[in-house]
């Protein structure tokens, strides 16, 4: 039911921008609480096993390509493109938090499955519950229609306050097949009001969050998903546990 946009046509040109990788810190400020980009060069730590699944290329227009990006030691700060507005049905954790992690996701990456079932409820545990981590959601749906059909159905799921008991049920287990049959059935199961999801899903102003996302996310020159910003520092991949409590650590006694 979704249509390919001209944003997501676009995802070839601007994820040429991603080889460098300078998106680490601009935006915090514009993805959460209006505080301006630190003026201070920042590491993109990209160390680990799981490498982010990259962007699509202009040969795969709906599949990412076999490498993976590049990491770039040392990032400086620069004033990124004006953010979307934030989505508060698509964070959680406490407002007061003193660190921010900004997930930009695909419903049809493996590593974001990964990150999703074997590394955020570690997080979660030892710091959202905590009130130290306050996390949202970015789309950047970069693997074709799949992608950006379930990103248009977990917002029309965030319009009944279950952005993410959809995210959730759409990460467990293998990778479904994204279709609007299963999409549907997932919000069935769920407890959404089915009629009301649907309209949402055909609002072509649920579809604008989407695309505004994901054209963020290119100008940002993100290569590959999952991407993370960490108060504004970039953590590239479904990297380990211990990966994000350095960055956490770091983030929660700067400055």
């Amino acid at each position: 039911m979704t249509k390919e946009s001209p944003v997501a046509r676009r995802r070839v040109l601007l994820g040429s921008l991603a080889g460098a990788a300078v998106v680490a810190v601009l935006a915090v400020a514009a993805l959460n609480q209006g505080e301006p980009p630190k003026n201070t060069s920042q590491q993109a730590a990209a160390t680990g096993p799981a490498d982010p699944t990259p962007a699509a290329s202009a040969g795969s227009p709906t599949t990412g390509p076999a490498g993976s990006p590049t990491p770039t030691s040392s990032v400086k700060v620069w004033e990124g493109p004006p953010a979307p507005p934030v989505d508060a049905n698509l964070s959680k954790g406490s407002a007061q938090a003193p660190v921010t992690i900004v997930e930009f996701g695909d419903f049809k990456c493996p590593n974001c499955r990964r990150f999703a079932q074997r590394i955020e409820p570690e997080l979660k545990r030892r710091y959202l519950d905590t009130g130290i981590v306050r996390m949202f959601w970015r789309d950047y749906p970069i693997r074709g229609r799949d992608s950006i059909r379930a990103a248009v159905a977990a917002r029309a799921a965030s319009r009944q306050g279950r952005f993410w008991d959809f995210h959730d049920a759409l990460y467990t287990g293998g990778q479904p097949r994204l279709t609007d049959a299963n999409l549907r059935a997932v919000a069935a199961r769920i407890g959404l009001d089915l009629g009301r999801f649907d309209a949402d899903r055909r609002d072509a102003s649920v579809r604008r969050l989407v695309d505004g996302d994901l054209e963020f996310a290119l100008e940002l020159g993100l290569s590959g998903t999952p991407a993370f910003l960490i108060n504004g520092e970039l953590l590239f991949g479904a990297q380990p546990v211990a990966a994000f409590e350095k960055a956490i650590e770091k983030a929660r006694h700067a400055g």
